[in-house]
């Protein structure tokens, strides 16, 4: 059993809808034109925003920039978006045994990762055995949190 959770922020609770997971740090037109073309699949878009701990183990002490709960009240103000919860849980859960456990109450019609995710085939595996969909979208090119930070020379 995961030892994640989700703690919604935007509750939605109908089965079917396309679930992405991610930091979503600096919300960013690569963002948003992700979200978008997931939406515009045909389902409804629900986002896990990671939390605080579990990013700032992944990325480093200085991040995230912006707290979880104002993270996903952005993402919660998007048109395209559905629902909004927080992953929390230890950081070393991040496989996608973990995010099944989390994921299958959710009952999802589909998965979305981004192309190139090194995680492409857990999320399709997790996919699989939830009996949702697996989509993988395109990225949006130069259009990421790291670019922005390096840019602005906080990197």
């Amino acid at each position: 059993m995961s030892s994640l959770e989700a703690v919604w922020v935007e509750p939605y609770d109908r089965p079917g809808a396309a679930v992405v997971t991610g930091v979503f740090d600096i919300l960013h037109v690569g963002h948003v034109r992700y979200l978008g073309a997931v939406a515009a699949r045909g389902l409804p878009l629900v986002v896990g925003v990671e939390d605080d701990p579990r990013v700032r183990a992944w990325k480093g002490p200085s991040r995230p920039f912006n707290p979880a709960v104002e993270r996903a009240e952005v993402l919660a103000a998007l048109r395209c978006v559905s629902g909004v919860f927080v992953v929390t849980g230890p950081s070393e859960a991040h496989g996608p045994e973990d995010y099944i456990d989390l994921l299958a109450p959710m009952r999802p019609g589909a998965l979305a990762h981004t192309a190139g995710d090194p995680h492409a085939a857990a999320a399709a595996a997790a996919a699989a055995i939830l009996g949702a969909d697996c989509w993988e979208m395109a990225a949006i090119p130069d259009r990421s949190t790291t670019r922005i930070v390096n840019a602005a020379g906080k990197g």
